[in-house]
C-alpha cells in the first residue's frame, strides 16, 4: 500500500487539474450558500420585526420563524452542493482509492446494508432510520473488504407525543473476513463503566449486565482499561484475543482517536469507529488545496483500507482449516 506522503504526492501532481477545476467549483458554490444564508437571515428578521411591531410580544411564532429558515436554509444548501459534491467523489475519493488498490471498488451512493450492521451485535438499540454512503468494497491481501459511512438513528416521543431523533452510531463501518469460522461471537466494546466509576463499581456493573453475553476478564491492563468484553464462549474470546491481537486494537483506537466498537461473528470481523460525522463529505468553506484539507481525506482512507494489515487478517494464523 502505498504510503501517506505518496499518496499526497497523488493528490497534487496526479489530480491538479481535476483539483483546479473543482476549486473554481467550490468558490462559486460557496458565494451562493452565504448568499442564501444571508437572504434567509435578512427575511427572518424582517418578518420577527413585523410580528412584534403587530402585538409587541414575544411568542411561539419567533421559533416557528426559525425552524422554517432552517428548514429551508437544508434543503437549499443540499441542492447548491450536489453537483460539486458528487464531482468532488468522482474526480478525488475514487481515483485516491484505486490509487491505494486497484481491487476495491467505489460506490458513493451505496452503503453496508442494515442487515449486515445488524449482524454485529454492537448496538442492540431499535434502528429506525438507517443511512450510509461511500461504500468500499474488494480485496486487499487477499481478505475481503467493505466499508461506508454510516448513520443509525432512533426515534422516540416525549411526553407531549413530539417526536426525537437519536443518533445510535454514525461513523465508519468495516467489515472484514477472518477466514475462521467461530461458534459464537465476541464483542469488544469501549470500557464506559470503569472509566466513569472506577474499576470495583463500574466492574460489578458490567458483569451485571444482563442485556449481554458473558463478561470476559482479559490479562491486559491496558486493554482492560480501554475495552470491555463479552461472548458466548470464554475460550473462544480468549482464542480470538492474542496478546499480539490485543495490542494491534489498542494501536487502532490510538490512531483513529475515536471510540472503536469491534464484533467477531460467523467469519467476519466488523468495526465501527464512531467518528460521529460524515468521513468524506467535502466542505464548501476550505479549499482542496489546503495539506490540512487533503491530509483529513488521506489518513481517512488510507486508514479504513490499511485495517487489513494493520489487524495482520491475511496472516496463516487466521487461516480456514
Amino acid at each position: 500500500m502505498k504510503s501517506a506522503s505518496e499518496l499526497t504526492d497523488f493528490y497534487y501532481t496526479e489530480l491538479y487539474d481535476s483539483l483546479q477545476e473543482l476549486e473554481q467549483k467550490r468558490n462559486a458554490v460557496r458565494k451562493k450558500v452565504l448568499t442564501l444564508f444571508g437572504i434567509l437571515g435578512a427575511l427572518s428578521l424582517l418578518i420577527i420585526g413585523f410580528i412584534y411591531n403587530s402585538c409587541h410580544c414575544f411568542n411561539e411564532s419567533f421559533i416557528w420563524v426559525g425552524v422554517g429558515a432552517t428548514a429551508i436554509g437544508g434543503f437549499g444548501f443540499r441542492w447548491l452542493i450536489s453537483g460539486y459534491r458528487s464531482g468532488f467523489k468522482e474526480k478525488i475519493i475514487r481515483p485516491l482509492i484505486e490509487a491505494i488498490e486497484k481491487e476495491l471498488h467505489y460506490a458513493p451512493d451505496a452503503a453496508i446494508p442494515q442487515s449486515l450492521f445488524q449482524f454485529s451485535h454492537l448496538f442492540e438499540q431499535r434502528i429506525d432510520r438507517f443511512r450510509g454512503n461511500d461504500l468500499v468494497r474488494g480485496t486487499l491481501d487477499g481478505v475481503s473488504l467493505q466499508f461506508s459511512d454510516i448513520h443509525a438513528e432512533h426515534r422516540s416521543r416525549d411526553s407531549k407525543g413530539r417526536e426525537h431523533w437519536s443518533t445510535i452510531f454514525q461513523g465508519l463501518f468495516i467489515v472484514a473476513d477472518f477466514n475462521k469460522h467461530f461458534k459464537g461471537r465476541t464483542l469488544i466494546l469501549p470500557d464506559l463503566a470503569e472509566n466513569l466509576f472506577g474499576s470495583f463499581i463500574g466492574g460489578m456493573l458490567q458483569s451485571r449486565n444482563f442485556t449481554k453475553d458473558q463478561l470476559v476478564k482479559m490479562d491486559d491492563p491496558a486493554f482492560e482499561k480501554a475495552f470491555v468484553v463479552y461472548g458466548t464462549d470464554q475460550i473462544e474470546a480468549r482464542y480470538i484475543l492474542t496478546h499480539t491481537m490485543m495490542q494491534r486494537l489498542l494501536k487502532l483506537k490510538k490512531d483513529t482517536g475515536s471510540k472503536v466498537y469491534v464484533s467477531f461473528n460467523g467469519e467476519k470481523i466488523m468495526i465501527a469507529v464512531d467518528y460521529d460525522k460524515d468521513l468524506f463529505e467535502p466542505t464548501v468553506f476550505q479549499s482542496l488545496l489546503s495539506i490540512d484539507q487533503a491530509m483529513g481525506y488521506i489518513r481517512t482512507l488510507r486508514s479504513s483500507i490499511g485495517i487489513v494489515e494493520e489487524l495482520k487478517l491475511n496472516e496463516k494464523l487466521w487461516s480456514k482449516v
